[in-house]
């Protein structure tokens, strides 16, 4: 039996015939109307769930519905935790899933509202459930966008170098400007400390201008005015440096995929596979392998 690639536990040994065989093609495949409709009913107690923990923050709404909610996310956070015990029980290699980004997300699913016995308001920390909506992608075949959220997360590591010399640059302008602003102005005008100028310097170039701390003095005034317009200036930066990885990650992606190769599928047949696939694109088979 042949896994998908996006299986946390893809390229493990293959599963004994029997209940876990079962288990494993309704939770792991998702080639199945049974094992759609699994899919999809978690997604569907997910968005219930952050909406219940969305709206229990608004205190009118709390007072009126808090015991309801309170038992609908221990019935969805019981269900998840069935759902991560079988997941755990039909692994070939559970440990293995354990410690995949999805196993780690499942977990974090359901942590939350026990710690709550322990923690009051640790049930707040549900909200971390939505990360697992993007299942939906591979459950509605979206693969696709998938792979073009791989090439922004590709386009951002290889940008990280320029945008962290370029927040070395934001930090140094924001000390510079604090500590002088501090010097100017001082805490007769609300700059108490440089820290707390430094803060006004970010904002400020951030051209946010919360108010909340001005500068008094003329000369106070003049070094505002030029850290606000060196902040128009720098916040262009990071955009044009992650663009340009972007447009050349995405190059790079269409040239990859533009030229199939003669690869056939020996399951369904199909032919005309992007050079770096290594399963079908209709079926999920394994390339190279034989169909059962």
């Amino acid at each position: 039996m042949t896994m998908h690639s996006h299986s946390p536990v893809s390229g493990s040994s293959s599963i004994k015939n029997g209940w876990r065989q079962r288990g494993f093609n309704l939770l792991y495949h998702h080639n199945t109307p049974t094992a759609r409709t699994i899919d999809l009913s978690l997604v569907c107690l997910i968005i219930i769930s952050v909406v219940v923990v969305i709206l229990d923050s608004v205190q009118s709404i709390h007072r009126t519905w808090a015991v309801s909610f309170r038992l609908i996310e221990w019935g969805i956070t019981i269900a998840f935790t069935i759902e991560y015990l079988m997941r755990l029980a039909v692994a070939p290699k559970p440990w293995r899933y354990a410690f995949s980004f999805w196993g780690i997300i499942d977990i974090a699913a359901v942590l939350p509202t026990y710690l709550s016995l322990f923690i009051p308001g640790a049930q707040s920390l549900l909200v971390v459930r939505a990360l697992r909506v993007p299942r939906v992608l591979r459950i509605l075949k979206m693969t696709r966008y998938v792979d073009e959220s791989g090439v922004l997360l590709q386009a951002l590591m290889r940008s990280r170098r320029k945008i962290a010399l370029f927040l070395f640059m934001v930090l140094t302008f924001a000390i510079v400007a604090g500590t002088l602003l501090y010097v100017v102005e001082g805490p007769k005008y609300g700059f108490i400390n440089i820290p707390t100028s430094m803060y006004w310097a970010v904002a400020t170039m951030a051209t946010v201008g919360f108010g909340d701390i001005v500068p008094h003095t003329m000369l106070g005034r003049l070094v505002t005015s030029a850290l606000i317009l060196i902040g128009y200036s720098i916040i262009a930066i990071p955009t044009g440096v992650y663009t340009a990885e972007l447009t050349r990650g995405m190059h790079q992606t269409d040239t990859k995929h533009s030229v199939p190769d003669s690869r056939i599928c020996q399951s369904c047949g199909h032919i005309g596979h992007p050079l770096d696939a290594r399963y079908c694109s209709q079926c999920g088979h394994k390339l190279g392998e034989t169909g059962n």
